[in-house]
């Protein structure tokens, strides 16, 4: 990568300060409908938030991997998820809920969904996708910036955690009895999460039945 001149590294500092921006815009409004549904419904949807804006080697590395010049430009035309959001749960049905608060924001816009819960990777990765597009207010103008929301169980999570650190150690290239056992771990993942939603039900109902 060439030494980027004065201007580019002014463009350079701009996409990251854009992509920040746009993430707290993004963290403010899922804290205000997770309180806003915890004091609604006495539940909280969204047991946990992280966030992160790529680094710029990050960036430059995915940029290699397409095959295209490592520019400000390139940048935000195919790196999408330079601004990330992974909200974890505790229920199946909370990846599903929380979409739909989403989707029902007026000033974000779900450009692109990718379900992975309703259909796991060949790996047994399972995760909900959202690439969102929301406005940033700046003093002279507005830009409208994408932020790629990961929703998932804890269940999910721990797994896929582990996946990534078990893949960073082979370097990517694991044993195929280690991606099988891998993948009999996320069938495991799943029956467990079926089986805490199915004890949520019940205490759901029993609860109900009490109060009648």
């Amino acid at each position: 990568m060439e030494q980027p001149s004065v201007d580019e590294l002014k463009h350079w500092r701009n996409v990251m300060l854009l992509h920040r921006f746009a993430l707290e815009e993004v963290n403010t409004k899922l804290k205000i409908l997770n309180e806003e549904f915890q004091f609604i419904h006495d539940y909280n949807p969204m047991e946990h938030l992280k966030s992160r804006v790529k680094s710029l080697e990050s960036i430059g590395a995915k940029l290699e991997k397409k095959n295209v010049d490592i520019t400000p430009e390139n940048a935000l035309k195919y790196v999408h998820d330079i601004a990330g959001i992974r909200i974890t749960c505790s229920f199946v049905s909370d990846i599903f809920r929380i979409h739909e608060m989403l989707a029902g924001q007026s000033d974000i816009t779900i450009k692109r969904v990718k379900d992975y819960v309703t259909n796991p990777k060949p790996n047994g990765y399972r995760s909900l996708h959202l690439l969102c597009e929301v406005p940033v207010f700046l003093t002279n103008r507005s830009e409208k910036m994408t932020v790629e929301i990961q929703i998932r169980t804890v269940a999910m999570d721990f797994w896929a955690s582990l996946e990534h650190k078990i893949y960073y150690k082979y370097q990517q290239e694991a044993p195929e009895e280690l991606v099988k056992e891998l993948q009999d771990a996320a069938r495991i993942i799943t029956h467990l999460d079926e089986k805490m939603k199915n004890l949520n039900d019940q205490i759901d109902k029993y609860k109900n039945e009490k109060e009648k």
